[in-house]
């Protein structure tokens, strides 16, 4: 763990900022878990709110109740507590996220704007799966919806997960965006972008590669569905998705059961420590996969 820099910093009269690592890791990523969950639990006076990113985070405080020095060294206090991770137990749920790849819509919508893309000739789907490596889209989206995902943050617009593949660096999966963005993107396209994936809650702008779309809401301001009753956003911090590749006639089925306001999420509860994913990310994934589908 020694090799996380920590760097704070102030911002203005009523931010903290707090940068982990320079770069995205699981390590950074479940060290800034453990601190801003330790954070919420302590319920100090003052702190309006904490918001958790990729590898760092950034606490909004109220400085005329709370001194900003007295807030930076209890961050610095808890920082230490959770140096090791090894005693830092995460609860989590995993679920199953469907998205059904290279459908009609995503594919419309991409192929509108090839002249803002790297490769004007190919889809994003070929692209991508080209520079990774792979001899096929079909190779790709399995090499996609093998291992799962961790949610690393909520953000961009309302509910959008940003989610990092549980595997080997060797493995990871890293497209750019496009040259330029496109100014429509369907909602629920499922999208790659730098090595995180992502589900767009509504329609919108948007410059990750386009490779489907999920037939469920990850954003529902409606809360009909039986998922959203606590939020209006489905996914939260610390979540594992697994990406799981469906049919046409299932996207179908979905869509009915969406509609009709009966589907809900297959997911378990899973609990872990940070020590154990890292020390050996393929077994865990193949843990985490298990008690999803079978346990």
């Amino acid at each position: 763990m020694s090799h996380l820099q920590t760097r704070y910093e102030y911002g203005g009269d009523e931010f903290i900022f707090v940068q982990l690592s320079e770069e995205m890791s699981l390590e950074a990523n479940f060290k800034g878990m453990a601190i801003t969950r330790k954070l919420k639990e302590k319920e100090m006076e003052g702190i309006l709110d904490i918001c958790p990113s990729n590898a760092s985070y950034m606490v909004r405080f109220d400085p005329d109740v709370l001194s900003a020095d007295v807030l930076l060294k209890e961050l610095q206090h808890i920082e230490n507590s959770v140096q090791g991770l090894d005693d830092i137990v995460i609860t989590s749920r995993l679920v199953d996220v469907p998205v059904y790849f290279d459908d009609p819509w995503t594919h419309e919508a991409l192929m509108r704007f090839r002249d803002r893309h790297q490769a004007p000739d190919s889809t994003d789907l070929e692209y991508s799966a080209k520079i990774n490596g792979y001899s096929s889209k079909e190779d790709f989206i399995e090499a996609m919806t093998s291992a799962p995902f961790l949610v690393s943050m909520i953000g961009f617009v309302p509910g959008l997960p940003w989610c990092f593949q549980m595997v080997p660096r060797t493995k990871q999966i890293e497209v750019p965006k496009y040259v330029r963005p496109r100014t429509y993107t369907p909602e629920r396209a499922f999208g790659f972008g730098g090595a995180f994936a992502v589900i767009y809650p509504v329609q919108g702008a948007g410059g990750y590669q386009l490779y489907g779309i999920a037939p469920a809401p990850i954003y529902q301001k409606e809360q009909t569905l039986p998922d959203f009753q606590q939020s209006i956003v489905f996914p939260q911090q610390g979540d594992i998705f697994r990406y799981r590749s469906i049919s046409s006639d299932e996207y179908d089925e979905i869509r009915e059961q969406v509609e009709n306001g009966s589907f809900v999420y297959h997911k378990k509860e899973i609990h872990f420590t940070p020590g154990e994913v890292l020390a050996d990310l393929e077994s865990f994934a193949e843990k985490a996969l298990r008690r999803l589908y079978h346990d």
